[in-house]
Order: structure tokens, then C-alpha cells, then sequence
């Protein structure tokens, strides 16, 4: 654990005197590979998504090793102009999926890097569709960030969140508390392609590097090995849209 030595502004003081008495009273926490995190500086950090509650744990996991995250949020989130204010003013970043706004969404986690900051990205974009909750295929954000600025990369497999809120409930489940395991690998080496023409194979390769590192983080909690063939949404479709059918 470390000390913050980020500057918070009124809105990580108010989330962090709501969320975290709440977060310590309903999980038990397992925070392991902390020192990978960098105490200065920006970088990414890639996590696996397995349900809604993610960001406030991951943002916990963050927070005990004295970083501010910032996240790239659905656009959607902003509309509210309560909640928009807040994410706002805690610098969060607005991505408007398949449009031209997630160029500036982009540009603005680039600044972020330049500026110092840890920028938490979820590689995989929404919560796994993989029925055993490996890992899916990775979209190509975390890489592009990461060749664009040369910030390291930190790969963390999580686990247990899922049972507080499994994916696509309202409910949570918070007796008796849960376990929250998050172990942050090594900065996943991308030096052999920063200096490369970025074309689709450099990205590629980056992002297949990053989801195999958070792979192998999240195999090390399970003590089970994952499928060789990630879960592709686009072959394989959504499972939880067709169950909602």
C-alpha cells in the first residue's frame, strides 16, 4: 500500500468518503503484484471485465497504491448533468462507441499519459461473454494508447466481483462479504513495436501481447488454465443478449 500523493479535487473526496467505507465493509480484498504499479508517471491499466462493479473495485485496487484512476465511460453517462458534473470533474473520459467521438475520447486518454495519469481501460469493452468468464478477444484502445505514448502497459486479472454482481443483475449479493482478488502483472514489453509503422499487425500484436499478460494474471488466481482460443462476440455472438430473448 502506498499514500497518495495525487492532489484528489471535491469529487475523489466525495467518492472516496461514500464508496470506500462501503467497499471495506462488503469485500475482502487480496491485492497482489502492487509493486508493478507505477508510483509515477502514466500508464494504462488493462483489467478483465466481469461485472458492473469492476471500476469501483479496480479503482480501490488504484487508490491503496496512491494513483487517481481515470476511466474511459460510455458517453451515455454524461448525459445525466448531476453525474456528468462528477465524472467530469474527477477526469473521467466520455467514449462515444462507433462514431467519430471516440477519436477524441483517444486523443484525450493520450493527454492523459502525458500528463502523469493512470488511465484504466477495459480492453474487452463490456463484461465477458465467455461462459466460463476467461477473457474474451481484445479491442485494440489499451494498445493504441500504449504504442502512441510508450507509457507502460500493467496487466491485471481480477476475480470475485462477479459474485457480488454477476454480470447484467441489479442485485447485489454483499452477505457475507466477498472476496476481491486483483493481481497486477509485470508491464507487458511492447518495445519492439513502438518504434514500428502502426499498421493493423503492429496494433494487432500489442493487443493479443496484452490480453495473453491479463490472461495469465487471471490464470494465476484460478489455478486453471484458459481456453487457447479467446471468445470472439462477433463469431460467436452475445450469449446474455440471446438469453434476454
Amino acid at each position: 500500500m502506498r499514500d497518495l500523493t495525487e492532489k484528489r479535487g471535491w469529487a475523489f473526496d466525495v467518492g472516496v468518503v461514500i464508496l470506500k467505507p462501503v467497499l471495506l465493509a462488503t469485500t475482502r480484498r487480496r491485492w497482489i503484484g502492487g509493486e508493478n504499479l507505477p508510483e509515477t508517471g502514466g500508464f494504462v491499466i488493462a483489467l478483465n471485465h466481469i461485472s458492473h462493479l469492476d471500476p469501483l473495485t479496480a479503482a480501490h485496487l488504484v487508490y491503496d497504491h496512491g494513483r487517481l484512476p481515470r476511466y474511459l465511460a460510455k458517453s451515455g453517462l454524461f448525459k445525466n448533468k448531476a453525474l456528468g458534473t462528477f465524472l467530469r470533474a474527477a477526469g473521467q473520459i466520455p467514449v462515444e462507441r462507433e462514431s467519430s467521438g471516440a477519436v477524441g475520447a483517444y486523443a484525450a486518454a493520450v493527454q492523459a499519459i502525458h500528463d502523469g495519469k493512470c488511465v484504466v481501460v477495459y480492453p474487452e469493452a463490456t463484461i465477458t461473454r465467455d461462459p466460463e468468464m476467461w477473457p474474451m478477444r481484445g479491442k485494440s484502445g489499451a494498445a493504441r494508447i500504449a504504442l502512441e505514448t510508450g507509457c507502460p502497459v500493467i496487466p491485471v486479472g481480477q476475480w470475485g466481483a462477479h459474485e457480488i454482481l454477476p454480470p447484467y443483475t441489479k442485485k447485489p449479493h454483499v452477505v457475507p462479504p466477498r472476496e476481491i482478488t486483483m493481481r497486477v502483472g509485470p508491464p507487458v514489453d511492447l518495445s519492439d513495436l513502438v518504434d514500428r509503422e502502426r499498421d493493423a499487425s503492429v496494433v494487432n500484436e500489442a493487443t493479443d501481447r496484452i490480453m495473453a499478460a491479463i490472461t495469465h494474471q487471471l490464470e494465476l488466481i484460478r489455478g486453471q488454465e484458459a481456453p487457447v482460443e479467446r471468445y470472439d462476440m462477433r463469431v460467436q455472438g452475445d450469449r446474455f443478449k440471446r438469453g434476454r430473448k
